[in-house]
């Protein structure tokens, strides 16, 4: 049997040792090659689940990756599995030209600067930003640096991507492009979004967090419209 793409549990999350969690006993895995969208209000603990998962903050419980533990001697192999977008895409670029930014990872795994500079034109261009390749970031608007720091996380080709509003700044054909685009992965997903519309053209499956908590876990966007407008999620 294959291991899951993602697997938590019972992970609790706490940015301070003396702070009430801010996850709470999360458990829930993710399938090779399913998409999963997150959602919840603003401090569910979306953000912090996925910063979680590339270790960026500290955890108890368990979490898994291709179905490997993470912990500080795995850290750098859980990394080159994921592709990680930011809600705020400025973290994540680094360099002064988009090209180079997208090269990057690719240069980090080995690859020549030709391969990998062709690579990350690919990963623009299946995102409709091929003609910023030679662009100065800072020129760039937010939904372009947006697009931008997604062709990063694509580039690499993972086996799963945690992305945190990817379709934040997008006009709405800005945001069924994207979502055709990464309808075409076969990558594993878990997209932290507040936009269920979105996330039902690309997920299949809606996982809910409420003050920590996981609430709901189940294939219906409607029903997650539903429940969250009445107040009325049960605490698995």
């Amino acid at each position: 049997m294959n291991d899951p793409a993602l697997a938590y549990q019972e992970v609790i999350v706490r940015y301070e040792p003396e702070e009430e969690a801010t996850v709470k006993s999360v458990t829930f895995s993710v399938a090779a090659g399913e998409r999963v969208a997150l959602v919840g209000l603003n401090g569910s603990g979306k953000t912090t689940l996925l910063l979680t998962t590339v270790g960026l903050i500290p955890h108890e419980g368990e979490i898994r990756v291709g179905g490997v533990k993470l912990t500080h001697g795995t850290l750098s192999q859980i990394r080159d599995r994921i592709g990680f977008l930011f809600n705020v895409p400025e973290d994540q670029l680094l360099f002064p030209k988009v090209i180079d930014d997208v090269a990057f990872g690719l240069l980090r795994r080995g690859l020549c600067l030709a391969e990998a500079s062709s690579k990350a034109l690919q990963a623009l261009d299946a995102l409709g930003a091929a003609h910023l390749a030679e662009s100065p970031l800072h020129h760039l608007s937010h939904g372009q640096k947006q697009r931008v720091a997604l062709a990063g996380a694509l580039a690499t080709d993972p086996p799963l991507l945690l992305l945190d509003e990817p379709s934040a700044g997008l006009d709405p054909p800005g945001r069924r492009a994207l979502a055709q685009v990464l309808n075409g992965l076969g990558a594993a997903m878990v997209v932290a979004t507040h936009d269920l519309d979105f996330g039902a053209r690309l997920c299949t499956r809606f996982i809910m967090l409420e003050q920590g908590r996981l609430v709901f876990d189940g294939a219906d966007a409607a029903d997650v419209l539903r429940r969250w407008e009445a107040g009325k999620f049960e605490h698995s």
